[in-house]
């Protein structure tokens, strides 16, 4: 039988805020992270390295199933690895645009302007890998991870609501396949890549198509019953 662990009582801190401030924090939430846009423009800037740890602090705070927190994250510095990235994303992107990818998904995308070209790969100071674990390992055993893809998302949504809220852009890059970071990055078979963040700041010529702009109104995304 399993020894059940003793709940301990905390001061949570949202408990303490009175309905009137409440609102307004989530009000203050809403008006600085309806600012986020996704770059593929940046300048090669640098920043310190805490921000970066801050943020995969607060990405590890998430709700995982069974608390198994199945993440990993790599962060990414070194001009020639991001260049081995950069070299193979390319290669997926290529054939994604040109043999892969159907109709359908291009006409969505030529709004974007996007293309097989990956230049911010190499130029933005930080990457940062995420990857899923389908299962951990302790002491040689295999430990079965639960809710893997709803748990790395939440803790991604975290670690890309922290980085804008520090000041950083970002561009969420998903290359298929990626298994080429598996090998780039040596991490283990049991970790899938998840995204691949492209963090800095951005370059003055960077531009937001107008397209990319418009977001859904509240009566278009939610039902109240």
């Amino acid at each position: 039988m399993h020894k059940l662990n003793k709940y301990i009582t905390e001061d949570l801190r949202f408990s303490n805020q009175t309905i009137k401030e409440m609102r307004i924090n989530s009000k203050l939430f809403y008006e600085n992270i309806k600012n986020r846009r996704s770059v593929r423009d940046f300048n090669n800037k640098n920043f310190n390295i805490q921000i970066i740890n801050n943020a995969l602090l607060a990405a590890g705070t998430a709700p995982s199933g069974a608390n198994l927190q199945p993440w990993h994250f790599v962060v990414i510095k070194d001009k020639k690895i991001k260049n081995k990235i950069r070299i193979e994303a390319e290669k997926e992107e290529f054939e994604f645009y040109n043999k892969r990818a159907p109709k359908e998904w291009l006409d969505a995308l030529l709004p974007l302007g996007t293309d097989a070209n990956k230049h911010f790969l190499e130029i933005a100071p930080y990457l940062i890998a995420v990857f899923e674990k389908k299962y951990s390992i302790r002491k040689q055993k295999k430990i079965k991870n639960y809710y893997v893809k709803e748990s790395v998302g939440i803790a991604t949504g975290i670690l890309i609501s922290c980085l804008h809220f520090s000041g950083l852009a970002m561009l969420t890059h998903t290359p298929s396949p990626m298994m080429f970071l598996n090998k780039i990055l040596k991490r283990p078979k049991n970790e899938k890549p998840f995204v691949l963040l492209v963090v800095g700041f951005p370059s003055k010529k960077a531009k937001i198509p107008v397209y990319a702009k418009r977001k859904k109104m509240l009566k278009d995304i939610s039902t109240i019953f």
